[in-house]
């Protein structure tokens, strides 16, 4: 079921003759022929350089002044790219929580939109495309035809678009107050740059996703390009090149990337000895954790969520650091990033046994459906039987509070994502570090 139409009138000249009678036809056909009551309905239009604000509105003000039914969900667009205007109606589905689009538009754009598409929609939207023309009846709204991706332009021509969007991003204004970036002391920053994100000073706008969103899936709204975007912006606070920028596969297990040898194809966890190159973990109630040897120079970063840390993801870390890089295991600095914490994280009965296992303390209400977990402490337990200085392993919630490190993602909304309160098309911050030239 079709949620909402977009007529692409992006192309046509602000002075054709028949636009009136063409939107005209495809207004009315939509009214008479469209399942919902009146759905959804953008008409996407040039704003040339020098125009007034509203000409190109009022220019169509005869041809929409009278479908009343459409009249509440009819609304023009006007930008000076294709990019600005389809990412302007984007935010406008989101904001209605809408899906199956329909898309009119002339027959020699159809193309160019697909590829728009591609870069700022993800598979969570669905399109039917239809010729942009004088219908009759019903029939032409009825028959849509799917989208194929195979179908490609020039190769000039999808650069152009990408450059197009990527130029509209970079123009768009920080939301939500600047990039904030929390360091931890344990690691010594003559040698390595490192942070924890959070999720302000992005572009990312639905309300989960705001603002530095930095991942992105076809389950969710934010597309690669935002996320993109703000990875960029991230780059030019911190000092990194995010064209060096290497972040786990995840697979909620314990597999570990050596950087400059075959990469598997999910891993939770990555360590190199390469100078300038920017490794790094997500999580949004699982926890980021980065690894630092300032002896050797070698470096990691591991995801590490409920089963990741009851496979082990962080010594598998350290031990991969040990064995490539010749790291001695007391040398190894670890930090706990944002993550969820026993406050707030329950896991059903039988995982919280394997958590009991490790140490009863890491469970609360162990009698429960529901226990409470404490996924850090875990974490801590691990890497200290297998080595790792207590000293040398820095969790807030636990050593220096004021350190401001280890927050609990959950409990904070305006600082974090968290997949456990915000539900599925929720936002990811990062762990990430590098060796300094």
């Amino acid at each position: 079921m079709v949620e909402a139409v977009l007529i692409d009138l992006f192309s046509l000249p602000s002075d054709l003759q028949n636009i009136q009678g063409l939107l005209c036809n495809t207004l009315e056909t939509i009214e008479k022929c469209s399942s919902l009551p009146a759905p959804f309905v953008y008409v996407m239009c040039c704003q040339r350089q020098g125009s007034g604000r509203n000409s190109e509105q009022e220019s169509l003000l005869p041809a929409l002044r009278d479908f009343q039914s459409l009249k509440r969900r009819l609304e023009v667009v006007r930008a000076l790219t294709t990019a600005a205007a389809l990412y302007t109606i984007k935010q406008r589905l989101d904001e209605k929580d809408v899906s199956i689009i329909k898309v009119i538009l002339p027959t020699l754009r159809r193309d160019l939109m697909k590829v728009y598409i591609d870069h700022l929609f993800t598979a969570v939207y669905q399109f039917e495309f239809e010729d942009l023309q004088v219908a009759s009846g019903c029939k032409n709204l009825q028959i849509a035809e799917p989208w194929n991706k195979e179908q490609a332009l020039l190769t000039q021509d999808v650069a152009l678009i990408r450059s197009e969007i990527q130029m509209y991003l970079e123009s768009l204004p920080s939301l939500s107050g600047g990039l904030v970036i929390l360091r931890s002391s344990l690691i010594p920053d003559d040698i390595f740059l490192h942070g924890f994100t959070t999720r302000t000073g992005g572009i990312s706008y639905i309300p989960t996703l705001s603002s530095c969103n930095l991942f992105s899936s076809s389950k969710r709204r934010d597309p690669q390009v935002v996320v993109k975007e703000n990875l960029r912006r991230l780059a030019n606070a911190a000092g990194f090149n995010p064209e060096t920028f290497h972040r786990v596969k995840i697979n909620h297990a314990n597999t570990v990337c050596i950087m400059g040898k075959t990469e598997p194809d999910s891993y939770d966890a990555i360590v190199t000895n390469q100078k300038g190159v920017t490794i790094a973990a997500p999580g949004a109630d699982c926890i980021p954790v980065l690894f630092a040897d300032p002896v050797r120079k070698a470096c990691g970063a591991a995801h590490s969520g409920w089963k990741g840390t009851l496979l082990g993801v962080s010594m598998a870390t350290v031990n991969a650091m040990v064995s490539e890089y010749g790291c001695n295991v007391k040398d190894i600095l670890v930090v706990l990033g944002p993550s969820v914490g026993p406050c707030c994280y329950k896991l059903p009965h039988e995982s919280a046994k394997e958590f009991h296992r490790i140490d009863p303390k890491c469970v609360r209400l162990f009698d429960s459906a529901s226990p409470y977990i404490d996924i850090r402490r875990a974490t801590r337990i691990l890497l200290e039987s297998g080595g790792i200085l207590p000293e040398n392993i820095q969790d807030d919630s636990v050593t220096d509070q004021n350190q401001n490190i280890t927050f609990c993602t959950a409990c904070h909304p305006d600082k974090f994502y968290s997949h456990f309160r915000d539900g599925t098309n929720f936002g990811t911050q990062i762990g990430f570090i590098s060796i300094k030239d």
